[in-house]
């Protein structure tokens, strides 16, 4: 009796602690913050500061005589508070940088702020003693869903620091499955033009478990191929730099084949189906333009490669950042609530980028764009174009050996066609940049069409 007595008195007195806290909390219809208030602040006030619409000022940017966080410019921009235009910069479009969606980001804050105790997730694992957020793994599923852009049912997912590390984790993965059937190093391949990370890795690595052998054509077509040789074939698609919907070159018992979809998304692309390959990679840099906080994951079909993936990613970085991982599903928890906002902003703003330049390069006789053609995008219910990520520009004249030459004497950068394997009246030009480097482009590209002979005129 005297013991039911004192439980009661404990749990009422717990109960009337804890709403004592939530009043204390909860003041005048809002909650009041504690030890969050701070961090709430300082934010606040750096995302006030404007710099002209042209520049950003960050929490760990650069500061000023009083410590006061200062603004770092776009490309083209300069002073105190970016408001000073260099007239004569070059336009930067090398880079994927896409800081095309910083602006949805910016109409959406408060759904996608995040603020984060000094103690949250300091432990290596989770809970369950994996590297992976399920809470994460299973906003992916809805959103792949809800896209329709990608099968996840009775699939496994991966994590990596971006889609880099993934990519690098799917090759290790299946170089060691094919490992047991020759002491031969795989052969890794790609179509021209391809990405040339797929080479930069293997190369770097220098692993002798695969080796690269450039284009996937080329290679099919060689008489010394034979049916017992191993191969990777990386294929990107959407491809980057031409924005192609590209499939596997190579077939057979002892190739496998990794489907890049970084950009398969309805910002870039229609979707015509569901991508249903046995490994997929995609990237949080071109969903939701947040290329900084490196998070890319992997769809995998059979069991054993997603082990052999899951085991090079431990070793090699021990997981995925807590944070990154708190980050990332912040951001997709926004754009599940948000319905279709991101892609049709997205959208709009690569097919209105697309148009521009297209209208801009059709009065050349000098340069021409790539040609995609349109499809059944289920996502929007219509046939529409592609509003691809980059322009694989071509320079049509016979002197014009250089294109990116061509282009830097008009103070234009981009990246050169033999990055990607080809030939060098090739240049890529990257739309998904900001507002500013884009519309420099546009206003340099307007210039160098004026100046030759025989340009249509408008």
């Amino acid at each position: 009796m005297v013991k039911s007595v004192y439980v009661t008195s404990l749990v009422s007195s717990i109960v009337v602690n804890l709403l004592f806290m939530i009043i204390n909390i909860y003041v005048g219809g809002e909650w009041s913050l504690s030890w969050s208030s701070k961090a709430a602040a300082e934010a606040e006030a750096v995302a006030e500061i404007a710099c002209s619409g042209h520049g950003r000022a960050y929490l760990d940017g650069l500061v000023g005589d009083g410590n006061e966080p200062v603004c770092e410019c776009n490309t083209c921009y300069t002073g105190p508070n970016c408001s000073h235009f260099i007239p004569h910069c070059t336009a930067d479009a090398d880079s994927g940088d896409p800081l095309f969606l910083e602006p949805f980001w910016m109409q959406h804050s408060t759904s996608s702020a995040l603020v984060v105790s000094g103690w949250h997730r300091m432990s290596y694992s989770f809970n369950d003693n994996t590297l992976i957020s399920q809470h994460l793994e299973s906003l992916i599923r809805k959103l792949h869903a809800f896209v329709g852009n990608a099968v996840t049912q009775d699939r496994y997912i991966v994590f990596g620091a971006g889609s880099t590390q993934v990519l690098s984790a799917a090759a290790y993965a299946l170089s060691l499955a094919n490992s047991s059937s020759s002491h031969s190093p795989t052969r890794v391949l790609a179509s021209v033009p391809y990405y040339a990370l797929y080479k930069q890795q293997v190369e770097y690595f220098n692993s002798e478990k695969f080796k690269y052998e450039g284009d996937a054509h080329t290679w099919r077509n060689r008489s010394e191929s034979d049916a017992s040789t191993n191969v990777i074939e990386f294929v990107t698609s959407p491809n980057n730099p031409d924005g192609l919907l590209n499939k596997a070159v190579l077939h057979g018992p002892n190739v496998k084949t990794i489907y890049d979809r970084a950009y398969y998304w309805p910002h870039f692309t229609p979707i015509p189906a569901p991508a249903d390959e046995d490994l997929m990679v995609f990237t949080l840099s071109k969903l939701t333009g947040h290329a900084g906080s490196r998070f890319g994951w992997a769809v995998v079909k059979d069991e054993t490669v997603f082990n052999k993936m899951v085991l090079h990613i431990q070793v090699n970085s021990i997981g995925v950042s807590k944070d990154t991982q708190l980050r990332a599903f912040k951001l997709l928890k926004a754009i599940l609530e948000e319905g279709t906002q991101i892609f049709d902003f997205a959208y709009q703003t690569m097919k209105s980028r697309w148009e521009r330049l297209a209208t801009t390069l059709s009065l050349s006789n000098r340069f021409s764009l790539q040609k995609i053609n349109p499809q059944y995008c289920f996502f929007y219910n219509k046939v529409r174009e592609s509003s691809p990520a980059y322009a694989w520009v071509k320079c049509e004249k016979e002197e014009d050996k250089d294109c990116y030459a061509v282009l830097k004497a008009a103070n234009i950068i981009g990246r050169k066609g033999n990055v990607f394997g080809s030939e060098d009246n090739y240049v890529r030009l990257s739309l998904v940049r900001s507002k500013d480097d884009f519309d420099i482009l546009i206003q340099r590209l307007q210039k160098l069409v004026s100046e030759e002979d025989g340009a249509i005129s408008m």
